[in-house]
């Protein structure tokens, strides 16, 4: 999943996206409020972490704006104030969830999977279609009960195809939701990554749909 870490603090920032990216997520970190705007109006993004006291524009006024112009990315507010009225002011302005610094990472990436699962319909923490099983807590995918070692990216993968399963998914959207945006996108860098998720999990895990793009075996689509 890709993310879009919002924060112009840079030790916070070097902290979360360290962590999200153990936590198995693609982080594209942006600390001015223009370009955190413009990135969220432009690129398609899985989740934002949004710091409200940002430079340039303030991040309260960046969610409106996104949220005026059907902009409908779960968005998770950081914030150094407490009071009430803001946390209000900023669910009433569209945000999906509130975090109040100085927090827990471990409770960040937690609201964090809980946003993503939400946002496509699957509430458990844990996904299965078929024999294939995705633990979004302990980072793990099984098939039939048997764990299954995969590297980083693969995770990725298997968990991008498991979170959006009964949907053919193409190459396109694969690429832009499992780089960073400066990656040099090889044609065949996602059927290289398909083929070594097919070896470790079976050939008939992953299907293609000629023309189309991927679906995870077991899905309705």
């Amino acid at each position: 999943m890709r993310i879009l870490l919002a924060e112009d603090d840079k030790r916070i920032a070097d902290n979360v996206a360290s962590a999200l990216e153990l936590a198995g997520f693609a982080v594209d970190r942006q600390s001015q409020g223009e370009e955190i705007w413009f990135r969220g109006d432009t690129e398609d993004y899985d989740a934002i972490v949004l710091d409200l006291g940002l430079p340039q524009v303030d991040g309260l006024t960046i969610l409106k704006r996104w949220r005026r112009a059907g902009r409908s990315m779960p968005v998770l507010i950081l914030t150094g104030r407490s009071n009430w009225d803001e946390r209000v002011e900023g669910i009433d302005a569209g945000a999906d969830d509130y975090l109040t610094k100085p927090f827990r990472i471990e409770e960040l990436i937690a609201r964090i999977r809980a946003l993503l699962r939400r946002a496509a319909g699957n509430p458990a923490p844990v996904i299965a279609a078929g024999e294939i099983s995705l633990d979004t807590r302990q980072m793990r995918v099984s098939r039939a009960g048997q764990p299954i070692a995969l590297s980083p990216q693969e995770y990725r993968l298997v968990a991008y195809l498991m979170h959006h399963r009964g949907r053919v998914v193409d190459q396109l959207e694969i690429t832009e939701h499992l780089y960073l945006q400066d990656f040099e996108r090889d044609s065949n860098a996602v059927e290289v990554l398909v083929g070594r998720v097919r070896r470790k999990l079976g050939k008939d895990v992953i299907e293609t749909r000629r023309g189309f793009g991927y679906i995870i075996a077991g899905s309705d689509a």
